[in-house]
């Protein structure tokens, strides 16, 4: 099922929590909300589910395929919902739980008891809880509760399923482990799905599409991949993961910032900013020809198939983060107190002017 948003906005009295926006959506498409807390991804996912009422404007349209919902109560919007905090009967079995969609429909819609069983006993062991079925949601884990949460949206087969900071209350592990295990059965089912994260990796790794969002505002939106390697802003850059900045001042292409220089011959002269990602900065024990970046080794801490070294300095507004592998930082012998210098591989700059929202979802 595809979706259309046309010219959708929100305030809440005085305060505009979405601004004008539309929204493209393919049939069996995954995308993702990405923003901080008040960006408004939540309130265009509830726009969508019809929990929330989008501004009156005679150009405002909500089209899934076809059908025009603008005006469609929830209850008729056939949507799967499913939220941070699982929302799961207490006194009900798992089986139960899953089975109460269904059970409640107007007795013409309704199937019979043994085509419910059938239906649920098949979704129980498609999100691999046929074991647990007949126990209760305080005998289960934070994961299996929203498997069974999931199954339960699933039960009355939406033709979009919403997703609203679904593994928030999880921990990391678990986290990871549903979202590899939502991504194969969505590929397997080819729904279309919409959810809501602050996660940046959890967006960048569920998501066909990303619309990373700010203030009520669309800032870009694109493919996992275009999105990290070419943001269209500072805020986007920033935002989708640790950054190092270097401030100061440019004069016959140099960088000057106190003791570190770095030469640019790319930016006009004056003060000026240049942003690097952890993995595009390099450490030497001397400084080369383009970049002179003395620090100190603060911490050494391995993490997985990597080394992220984090250094100081007094020409820095905070302390940088670096990765190495293992191989590098064991050849530097690196710990905490090391005289290091900093090598700038890549560098990214935005001007003020640059930094232009996008309000249009559109396809790209």
């Amino acid at each position: 099922m595809s979706i259309r948003l046309e010219h959708i906005q929100k305030h809440f009295g005085r305060s505009q929590a979405l601004s004008p926006t539309q929204l493209d959506i393919a049939n069996g498409e995954l995308i993702g909300l990405l923003g901080p807390s008040g960006s408004g991804k939540t309130t265009l996912l509830r726009i969508i589910a019809g929990l929330e009422t989008p501004d009156p404007d005679p150009r405002t349209r909500i089209l899934f395929g076809e059908r025009d919902v603008t005006n469609v109560h929830v209850r008729d919007r056939h949507i799967g919902f499913v939220f941070q905090h699982y929302a799961l009967f207490r006194h009900m079995t798992v089986f139960d739980n899953v089975a109460f969609g269904l059970s409640v429909l107007p007795r013409r819609e309704r199937p019979s008891s043994g085509q419910i069983r059938a239906q649920v006993l098949r979704l129980l062991e498609m999100v691999q809880l046929s074991h647990l079925a007949k126990r209760y949601p305080a005998q289960l884990s934070g994961g299996q509760q929203q498997r069974v949460s999931l199954a339960r949206a699933l039960a009355l087969k939406p033709e979009v399923l919403l997703l609203d900071e679904p593994f928030g209350a999880l921990d990391a592990k678990v986290r990871q482990e549903l979202r590899r295990w939502l991504r194969h059965l969505h590929d397997e089912l080819g729904f279309t799905s919409v959810f809501v994260t602050h996660d940046q990796e959890e967006a960048l790794e569920l998501s066909d599409r990303v619309v990373v969002m700010s203030d009520g505002h669309v800032e870009q939106i694109d493919t996992p991949e275009a999105l990290y390697r070419s943001p269209a802003n500072r805020f986007v850059f920033e935002f989708l993961g640790d950054v190092n900045l270097l401030e100061g001042e440019v004069s016959n292409g140099v960088l000057t910032c106190g003791d570190a220089q770095l030469k640019i011959d790319e930016l006009p002269a004056g003060r000026q900013e240049v942003l690097m990602r952890p993995h595009e900065i390099g450490l030497s024990e001397t400084a080369d020809e383009r970049s002179h970046l003395p620090a100190t080794v603060t911490a050494v801490v391995p993490v997985g198939a990597e080394v992220r070294v984090e250094l100081s300095a007094d020409w820095m507004s905070e302390p940088w983060q670096v990765s190495l592998r293992h191989e590098q930082a064991s050849r530097l012998k690196l710990h905490r107190g090391s005289r290091i210098y900093a090598r700038a591989l890549s560098w990214h700059h935005y001007p003020e002017t640059s930094a232009t929202r996008q309000p249009s979802l559109a396809d790209n």
